[in-house]
């Protein structure tokens, strides 16, 4: 037992030890420091070798980081853990994570001899016998650069994948140029549709026709023992000589979505501020069907709602 007891905490403590040597103890002038403080929104995968399909985020699609005096507080960075605290001077942060124990550890080093860079990895522990998904350590390092935040994910350093990716503040981020069009425009999407998605539930999106610019709809999913699980308001409206959509999932904070193209059976709306999804994209088929599909502005795998018009 006592062996048992004593060999996690020397493991813990050999770990933090070492990476306060890799980091070679060094704290962060407060200005590069600061570069990492706020939310980060992701923009592109630079993953090299990576297929268009494989591209996306290396972490969350946002997440934050606050900088505190001697520590980075952590948010949105896969924990199920809201904020967790890892202190610059490479001593251990330990937090309960679902059937196994997380250990934090991390600090500011220098990269390739120009600028800095926070780097922490966390070490995860399951009781013997439970391998979980097989991931032992994961190391992120973010190194702030005029365009932005670059954030490298290594899982189980140094054997297996290393993932790269920019991430920005919304606020840098800029906003595609609008498609000229009116609500007019999108009058073959009016009517109500219906689909089902791969677990069985229905779901449903019902547009208002064209009138005062706008155009309206709710939408409802409904699982297979008949109750209603999500809905979500919609609306498209017209703005500066464009169109927007914008989205309520649950009736909650509106996000908004630009059309940036346009056909007489697809349209295209985009928000790169927004985290997931980016793209929007709305689009009638030869035989009369609508599709939906959500995702990022490039590569991913999208997610499509195939939907059919409502029999009267």
């Amino acid at each position: 037992m006592l062996a048992r007891t004593w060999l996690p905490m020397a493991l813990a403590t050999v770990c933090a030890l070492s990476m306060a040597m890799a980091l070679g103890g060094s704290s962060a002038p407060p200005d590069d420091l600061r570069a990492i403080d706020g939310d980060w929104i992701y923009v592109e995968d630079r993953t090299e070798g990576r297929a268009l399909e494989e591209l996306g985020p290396p972490m969350a699609s946002s997440f934050s980081m606050r900088v505190e005096d001697g520590a980075v507080i952590l948010n949105g960075h896969g924990s199920g853990h809201k904020d967790v605290r890892v202190a610059l001077d490479g001593s251990v942060t330990e937090r309960p994570d679902e059937d196994r124990i997380a250990r934090y550890t991390g600090g500011w080093k220098v990269v390739d001899g120009h600028g800095g860079a926070f780097e922490y990895e966390v070490a995860f522990e399951r009781p013997a016998g439970n391998t979980g998904s097989g991931i032992r350590m994961i190391r992120r390092t973010f190194r702030p650069t005029p365009e932005g935040l670059v954030v490298s994910v290594a899982v189980n350093p140094p054997d297996d994948s290393v993932s790269t990716a920019l991430y920005r503040h919304a606020k840098d981020i800029p906003m595609p140029t609008p498609a000229k069009a009116t609500a007019n425009d999108l009058s073959w999407l009016a009517g109500a549709w219906i689909g089902t998605r791969s677990s069985g539930s229905s779901i449903e999106e019902r547009w208002s026709p064209p009138l005062g610019g706008a155009m309206l709809s709710v939408s409802r999913t409904v699982n297979t023992s008949g109750k209603m699980v999500a809905f979500e308001y919609l609306r498209v409206v017209e703005r500066d000589g464009g169109l927007v959509y914008v989205a309520q999932p649950g009736g909650k904070t509106a996000t908004e979505f630009v059309l940036t193209e346009l056909t007489p059976t697809r349209a295209v709306f985009d928000n790169p501020r927004h985290d997931y999804p980016k793209r929007i994209v709305y689009e009638l088929s030869a035989d009369g069907g609508l599709s939906a599909t959500t995702g990022f502005l490039i590569g991913g795998t999208p997610r499509r709602f195939e939907f059919k018009r409502e029999s009267k």
